[in-house]
């Protein structure tokens, strides 16, 4: 993005004076830059930019406190952020403000192999945590592709490929160190697998979209490393062929860890970016956790289901190397879409539907794609009914975002007619706000309002996120 392009804040620009705490506090960790605070002005693939006025980068939970604290003296926005790969506007500030950056807060502060848990500060990378676990036994399973910061994903409710057998970030938090507006930390949750203790906080916070309070800490289930793992890919002449073996290998109880699904598209962007050399058609990539038996046993079933369905050329990545190149190929298809079409720009977006409307619902967007005359790869975690549309458009030819528009909304009101959601684990930002309150009902969307009101009484926390913004009362 080029900075001269970013819009210019309406609102909640920093006072000499409020600058001045800030940058006694953090010094040269404060940036006025532009070139710095563009890079805050939008997400992954958020297709508009909004500038904070500045940047904050912390290096602990006290100094997050510290400056909550001023900024709500001076009513500031604060927007926090990690990774930065977030793909609905999250991290954007359409008010201005105060971007507070957690990435330097990248410590594992405490592993513990007998309670199978850690606690994290919130830049730590699901890559760092994992690269640092191998050697004890254990993993972190949630996979949301991008080598995002555990903060984050908690902030997001994140999910990604493995989340059909190990869940999401709501199954596998146990606690929270949360700072709230004022600056006030509260610790939430701990180390028992179960509380009847109260209100649930921690599971508040988690996917509040940073709305609520900045999360510093997060303390993590952990599982062990499966004693065997057991990949494959499977063609199929349809996606219809392809989508009703997810959902039979689903019925039938087989403990699949992965089941992801890439249209002919998606396969044609990784076969170019990650020259796997698949034909280009339909396909399912399948993982198994387990025993060297159970695994096998687990992949000779869903190999016969695939074929009862029109699965072909069933084959098998055993090999760590092999496998990690099939997976981060996965990763790797927003990149590869992206290539498809030198110059695009790619909007994502995603929904998540009931098993049994998978077929009805990713063949009818694939319909409505062709229809329309788009780029737009399938690909999808869809053993949970997860997928994603990654719409690969000319910037420079406005039409193409609303016939996009026109798919994306009919893929949403599908998703929530059948009883699905508008995003299985992107979350709201500031492009599925109006979705919210479809899915929801007004009364529901007034009671987070409420709950919101109530822990950010003015509004300073990433404000207009989840929320569409109400209309003032007129004097």
């Amino acid at each position: 993005m080029d900075p001269a392009t970013l819009r210019t804040p309406s609102s909640g620009a920093i006072s000499q004076q409020c600058h001045a705490e800030l940058h006694a506090l953090l010094g040269d960790r404060l940036s006025l830059s532009q070139a710095i605070r563009a890079q805050y002005a939008t997400g992954e693939a958020f297709p508009e930019a909004y500038p904070p006025d500045a940047v904050a980068f912390p290096l602990t939970t006290a100094e997050v406190s510290q400056i909550a604290a001023i900024c709500t003296r001076y009513r500031v926005p604060m927007i926090a952020s990690g990774a930065g790969t977030s793909l609905e506007g999250h991290i954007t500030a359409p008010e201005g403000g105060l971007a507070i950056n957690l990435a330097r807060m990248g410590r594992i502060l405490d592993v513990s192999a007998d309670n199978m848990d850690v606690l994290v500060e919130a830049g730590v990378t699901r890559e760092q945590l994992n690269h640092d676990l191998r050697h004890q036994g254990l993993f972190f399973p949630i996979d949301p592709g991008a080598n995002a910061s555990i903060g984050g994903m908690a902030s997001t409710r994140a999910s990604g490929t493995n989340a059909v057998r190990y869940g999401t970030m709501a199954h596998n938090v146990l606690g929270l160190t949360v700072v709230q507006p004022d600056g006030t930390v509260i610790k939430t949750g701990g180390r028992a697998r179960k509380s009847a203790a109260g209100y649930d906080l921690t599971h508040l916070y988690i996917g509040s979209e940073g709305t609520l309070g900045i999360i510093t800490e997060i303390r993590l289930k952990l599982h062990g490393l499966p004693a065997a793992i057991g990949a494959a890919t499977c063609a199929f002449d349809t996606i219809g062929g392809a989508i009703t073996a997810v959902q039979q290998i689903m019925l039938s109880g087989i403990p699949v860890a992965r089941v992801e699904f890439l249209d002919e598209a998606q396969v044609r962007a990784c076969n170019a970016w990650s020259q796997l050399g698949l034909p280009d058609k339909p396909h399912l990539f399948l993982e198994f956790h387990g025993s060297d038996a159970s695994v096998a046993e687990q992949a000779e079933m869903a190999a016969e289901i695939a074929a009862d369905n029109g699965g072909e050329g069933f084959q098998w990545a055993t090999a760590a190397e092999d496998r990690n190149r099939l997976w981060k190929a996965r990763h790797n298809a927003y990149f590869a879409s992206k290539s498809l079409r030198p110059g695009a720009v790619v909007w994502s977006s995603d929904v998540c539907v009931p098993l049994s409307h998978l077929h009805e619902a990713v063949t009818a967007v694939h319909a409505d794609i062709a229809r329309e005359g788009l780029l737009a790869p399938i690909v999808g975690h869809v053993g949970d009914g997860n997928f994603h549309v990654l719409f690969c458009l000319d910037p420079d030819v406005p039409e193409e975002r609303a016939r996009a528009k026109t798919v994306y909304q009919a893929m949403i009101e599908r998703a929530l007619a059948c009883g699905g959601t508008c995003t299985g684990e992107h979350g709201i930002g500031l492009n599925k706000r109006e979705y919210l309150i479809q899915e929801h009902s007004a009364d529901a969307v007034a009671t987070m309002r409420a709950i919101k009101q109530t822990l950010d009484p003015l509004n300073l926390m990433n404000p207009q996120k989840i929320f569409l913004p109400q209309p003032q009362p007129q004097p």
